[in-house]
């Protein structure tokens, strides 16, 4: 799949890459279709971060289910979906008390996780044909039956 890949500072580009894939019975793959670039990704571009190399940008993702794992019970194939910028369980002790952006969980020794960002986790961004969300039932907002046209506007609740 093609993917933003971070190169260094000021120097991404569009690179194929490995395609994403069902990695745990609790995740899903999203074609997604659009994502926004957000300003705290300049961090990371612009090199005043830890972001590595040949890491995959993108934290404000929507799409479609393509492909869910035999553990996901609330998002089906063919739903409209929209991701938030972080990354939650849904069944620790800070998301259980929606705390979610400080997860015990998605991103082990540390409390929080995002996609595609500097120090959040090892999860991939979004901004790329195809994104694993891990904790599916729990990360994938479903969208109305407007989605599609009204895809601009929904990929804005992907913002933190």
């Amino acid at each position: 799949m093609k993917a933003i890949v971070y190169n260094g500072p000021f120097d991404v580009s569009v690179k194929n890459v490995p395609d994403a894939k069902i990695e745990r019975a609790t995740d899903a793959l999203i074609r997604i279709t659009t994502t926004n670039i957000c300003g705290s990704d300049l961090h990371m571009y612009e090199g005043r971060t830890s972001f590595e190399q040949g890491r995959i940008f993108g934290h404000e993702n929507l799409g479609e289910v393509i492909e869910v794992g035999n553990g996901v019970e609330r998002i089906k194939v063919g739903d409209r979906v929209c991701m938030p910028f972080n990354v939650g369980c849904g069944f620790c002790e800070n998301c259980e008390r929606g705390l979610t952006g400080f997860c015990l969980t998605a991103n082990p020794g540390s409390a929080g996780a995002a996609y595609g960002f500097a120090e959040m986790g090892p999860w991939d961004g979004g901004q790329a044909e195809l994104l694993r969300v891990p904790f599916a039932d729990f990360n994938c907002l479903v969208l109305p039956e407007d989605a599609f046209d009204k895809e601009e506007d929904y990929v804005m609740l992907s913002d933190i």
